[in-house]
């Protein structure tokens, strides 16, 4: 059992870092374990094959996952115990490549923390003025830079009074304050579906974790025409994309004029102190209706570039970092 002790030691350092997602990967002749930390995958262990294969199987068995079944796609959930006495929900999706060897990913949920630093406080501000009104607000940036944490910071700052629903693919934050829907495609509960009982539950907040189809899209949008704040992530590289990608699900520019109220673009900045701050390119206001009424060509903002040299001369970041995310 040393090798799942061990294994369950990291998953401890990992939770501890507040990792969002570990990977447990075939290669030729060995496993790979990964972790998402930050938007940044690093590699931190390999194993054998058959000793790959058997942490994915102690896993699935504590899930109560089909542990014989290698090649078809499985999820489950658990909960994990970790430090004092608590414990973290964590999601597993798994499934099987041509040669029937296994790949594992692992989400883990936690609840909303106190520890979410803002490279440039202001930006905040900026950000709660936009939930003011009704609409549509847009979040991008790569995977794990935490763009659910920042819609579900601001919806909780609008909770007391409000009804706040979630729908996602899967939870990504326990939030006891929020009715969190979560997508089951087996069971036809896809997004469109769950936001179509949502309207019916006539929530004054929705947060979605993707839109990603023109059907989504299109109901996200009449969301935020009749009245409801609607917080949603899209696949873009810039704010300025993230109108792109509406276009693109076929939503009419005369719609994304009366309902998108801001577009946030965001990344997690290495900082000099070792630790990690969110930085927002945000579109918002008389640049937002300039972008509508005459798109340009995407890319970073020059607040985001200012906002990043800045940062450099109040010694926050180094120039090398500058330059890694100048181009987002």
């Amino acid at each position: 059992m040393d090798l799942e002790r061990n294994f369950t030691r990291t998953l401890a350092t990992v939770i501890n870092q507040r990792a969002s997602d570990l990977y447990l990967l075939p290669r030729v002749r060995e496993y790979e374990l990964l972790v998402l930390e930050a938007g940044e995958l690093t590699r931190l262990a390999q194993y054998s094959l058959a000793e790959g294969q058997r942490l994915i199987s102690y896993l699935k068995y504590q899930a109560d996952m089909a542990v014989s079944e290698h090649r078809r796609p499985q999820t489950g959930s658990l909960r994990w115990p970790v430090a004092n006495g608590s414990s973290l929900d964590l999601r597993l999706s798994t499934v099987g490549d041509y040669r029937g060897r296994e790949s594992l990913v692992v989400r883990f949920i936690y609840q909303l923390s106190d520890h979410y630093r803002l490279l440039v406080p202001d930006q905040w501000e900026s950000l709660t003025a936009g939930c003011r009104q009704r609409g549509l607000m847009l979040f991008s940036g790569p995977m794990g830079v935490g763009k659910t944490t920042t819609m579900y910071r601001l919806a909780r700052q609008l909770k007391e009074g409000h009804v706040v629903m979630t729908i996602e693919d899967p939870v990504e934050i326990d939030e006891p304050a929020f009715i969190q829907l979560q997508v089951n495609e087996l069971a036809q509960m896809g997004y469109q579906d769950l936001l179509r009982v949502g309207l019916r539950h006539r929530p004054d907040i929705f947060i979605i974790g993707e839109i990603r189809d023109p059907e989504t899209a299109k109901i996200a949008v009449r969301a935020a025409l009749s009245g409801h704040l609607v917080l949603a992530t899209v696949h873009a590289r810039s704010a300025r994309g993230g109108l792109a990608r509406l276009r693109q699900l076929g939503v009419a520019d005369h719609y994304l004029a009366q309902t998108v109220t801001s577009i946030c673009y965001q990344r997690l900045v290495e900082q000099c102190d070792g630790k990690a701050a969110v930085l927002f390119d945000l579109l918002a206001g008389e640049e937002l209706k300039s972008e509508l009424a005459a798109p340009g060509e995407g890319g970073m903002s020059d607040a985001w570039q200012a906002n990043l040299q800045a940062a450099v001369a109040r010694q926050q970041i180094s120039a090398e970092t500058a330059e890694k995310y100048q181009a987002g």
